[in-house]
């Protein structure tokens, strides 16, 4: 037998493809599912004339409005990325809110001067706490 016609064997702790790829689309559906009710909300609010036009800075208060409806809806994208998970459900929900994390950092990197600091900090503050949070939700719904 060549080294060309070794059949590879993989490890024992290696997750098969399927598996893998099921969880990283449950991460995604979370994020996905995240991203579009927050932008739903967004673009609702800018067009009942709730929050200012795009390149206009918001208040202060309007960023706790938008703060407050992005905490429940991270802890529910997280939940979500948990129901998809094919296994460890609770490591999904963390997974999404370390991405959200790095996302949060990244978009208070790209947008610092369009709003208050302490909103950008803020939103990568929250992002590990709604992932517990959504984790907390699955479990008690799984415990039963």
């Amino acid at each position: 037998m060549t080294a060309l016609e070794v059949p590879f064997t993989p490890l024992a702790s290696d997750p098969p493809a399927p598996r893998r790829l099921r969880s990283v689309s449950a991460v995604l559906g979370g994020l996905v599912a995240t991203f579009v009710v927050t932008t739903a909300v967004d673009a609702v609010l800018h067009g009942a004339g709730g929050f200012p036009a795009m390149p206009q800075r918001m208040s202060d208060a309007l960023c706790v409005l938008a703060l407050a409806y992005r905490i429940p809806f991270n802890a529910l994208g997280c939940f979500v990325a948990a129901r998809l998970a094919p296994a460890k459900p609770v490591l999904h929900a963390y997974a999404l809110g370390a991405l959200g994390v790095v996302l949060a950092t990244i978009g208070a990197i790209a947008m610092w001067d369009c709003g208050p600091a302490w909103y950008s900090l803020a939103n990568i503050a929250v992002a590990l706490p709604c992932a517990w949070l959504g984790a907390r939700f699955v479990r008690r719904g799984t415990a039963r």
